[in-house]
């Protein structure tokens, strides 16, 4: 996987809107929640892309198909959207483990709040990790478990009173082969750097502009 992302546009409705591309250099086993490319097994790219609030679409899984094909990009892949402006994604790294953030908090909510009369509005914290050891499928899960963790406790650093937004996603990425580490929870071997470097990711995000939840599509006004 690349050190960073290329960050790209794409023309839509007469603007110009911003992408992120992860160009694998060589295949990865990934776990992810995304709408393109979730569940588990090896994905060849990520993009992340920003979208407009007023995004409508109920086939987002088709619509990041085209923007890879766009890109070139070939293969099974991992696609996230957010209304945040993915140029301001942070990233934070410790012991090889590399950890991106996109974060917009501008609906946070707490995951086990009360049934609401209306459904909160998009926010979305998108967390996309690398790690340099394969995980065995066990550890994979566990290892979304550690990254959710960590962000709910970069929240609480923030004085944020949420654990996440409701439409917050998170992909794990390791090599296809290779000897599996067993564990990923937050004190494990591989576990303890990627919740710290998830944490620092999102507390750098959440206490930038992105942070505040200003949509994308805001700046444009």
């Amino acid at each position: 996987m690349s050190a960073e992302p290329t960050l790209t546009a794409r023309r839509e409705d007469g603007l110009d809107i911003p992408l992120l591309v992860w160009r694998l250099a060589e295949p990865l086993l990934a776990i992810s929640s995304a709408p393109l490319g979730g569940g588990i097994g090896v994905r060849h790219w990520v993009v992340n892309a920003t979208v407009p609030m007023s995004y409508r679409r109920d086939d987002p899984d088709a619509h990041l198909v085209e923007l890879a094909a766009r890109e070139g990009l070939d293969g099974p892949g991992v696609g996230l959207l957010t209304g945040v402006d993915v140029a301001e994604v942070v990233s934070a790294e410790e012991s090889g483990i590399r950890a991106w953030a996109t974060v917009g908090l501008g609906e946070p909510i707490w995951a086990a709040a009360p049934p609401a009369a209306t459904a909160p509005g998009p926010g979305t914290v998108n967390i996309v990790v690398r790690l340099p050891v394969r995980l065995s499928p066990a550890a994979l899960v566990n290892a979304v478990a550690t990254a959710t963790e960590a962000k709910a406790q970069a929240l609480w650093e923030l004085r944020l009173p949420a654990t996440g937004t409701s439409t917050d996603a998170v992909s794990i990425l390791c090599p296809a082969e290779g000897p599996e580490a067993a564990y990923a929870g937050p004190r494990s071997e591989w576990g303890a750097p990627l919740a710290r470097a998830v944490n620092a990711a999102v507390r750098a995000g959440g206490g930038t502009g992105q942070g505040s939840g200003m949509p994308w599509s805001d700046r444009l006004r």
